[in-house]
């Protein structure tokens, strides 16, 4: 006899739901988030167990490695693409378990890639820099918003990065407060700045690109830590079957629900990965001011429609060229991106 379980992950605590081949429910149960008294409860199982399909939530790493280092057949369900009947009257953490459970008994459970757990603190640290950078931005606007609204003066970010903490005070030295506010974001933003480019030291010290994504730094504003993001967060290029499958994955495509052509709602935007969406934004920036063919592109859409649809159109493009040179293996080619 074979079972199937699934897993409803909370924070805390997590909700098991164990069925045979016949959809019947043989055990169910929230066991605290404690790895002896989880492997305890699965123990008389073991033996029988088909696999064990765990909710993807935000802390599954913890709980995946442990029941792969068990030996348990573990598959990451994707909560996002997984349906449930729109008239149920009644639904818990019982219901959710079981539903996990008897999507995999039936090969039908949406999946989650499993990220490499060797691989996974790397790709955590560059996404910290990322953290970073955000952060140094919000300071940098802050810090012009300050200067602006009482000089009247308009300073550039990379100007603010380069000048000395003195000469930005010098610039509201009409009052004590002005002069302490932004000599604390000055202070903020160059502290950030140092500990951006320590992890980019760590970053490109410690993870060398794989020579399947050696041609991506052949691209366009792609430098070396953009091409680390974008090997990282992708991870094998072979787990999207179309071109479109990655360009929806990193979200430079619209979502738009049509019928007899008229408009009925949008889809969720924010499905696939952030990382991939910002790291493919700044390739796109960077590549129209540094790139011809690029920026021709740029001004011609923009001409069309709007700045902001020429950018997403020119990170699109970007992301689709970064698909085929990965899962081919060959340079960038401006005349195959840009006919």
């Amino acid at each position: 006899m074979q079972l199937y379980a699934g897993c409803d992950l909370h924070s805390t605590n997590n909700y098991w739901s164990i069925i045979d081949n016949d959809s019947k429910q043989i055990f169910s149960k929230k066991i605290p988030c404690h790895p002896q008294k989880i492997l305890k409860m699965l123990e008389p199982f073991k033996p029988d167990l088909a696999g064990i399909a765990v909710e993807s939530t935000y802390n599954w790493y913890w709980m995946v490695d442990l029941l792969m280092d068990e030996g348990y057949p573990v598959y990451l369900a994707n909560p996002v693409a997984m349906k449930k009947y729109s008239g149920l009257k009644h639904s818990d953490d019982n219901h959710d378990a079981f539903w996990l459970a008897e999507m995999l008994k039936l090969g039908i459970l949406p999946q989650g890639y499993i990220y490499p757990k060797k691989e996974r603190p790397i790709r955590d640290l560059c996404r910290k820099r990322l953290q970073f950078v955000r952060i140094r931005t919000s300071l940098i606007l802050s810090l012009q918003g300050i200067i602006s609204r009482n000089t009247g003066q308009k300073i550039s970010a990379s100007k603010i990065k380069s000048l000395p903490q003195e000469a930005i005070t010098e610039l509201v030295n009409k009052d004590d407060n002005l002069m302490l506010s932004a000599a604390m974001s000055k202070v903020a933003i160059d502290n950030t700045t140092r500990q951006i480019k320590d992890l980019e030291k760590i970053l490109t010290n410690q993870h060398k690109l794989k020579p399947q994504y050696q041609n991506l730094l052949t691209m366009p504003g792609v430098g070396p830590i953009l091409s680390l993001t974008i090997m990282l967060e992708t991870g094998p290029v072979s787990r999207f079957k179309q071109v479109g499958n990655y360009a929806s994955y990193c979200r430079k495509v619209d979502s738009k629900w049509t019928s007899n052509n008229k408009n009925k709602g949008k889809g969720n935007k924010k499905n696939g990965n952030k990382y991939l969406a910002w790291a493919f934004s700044e390739a796109a920036e960077h590549a129209r001011m540094f790139s011809e063919p690029a920026k021709r592109f740029f001004e011609k859409k923009m001409s069309q429609k709007n700045r902001m649809v020429a950018h997403g159109s020119l990170a699109h493009k970007m992301a689709r060229a970064a698909y085929y040179i990965m899962r081919d293996n060959v340079p960038y080619n401006p005349q195959r991106m840009f006919s």
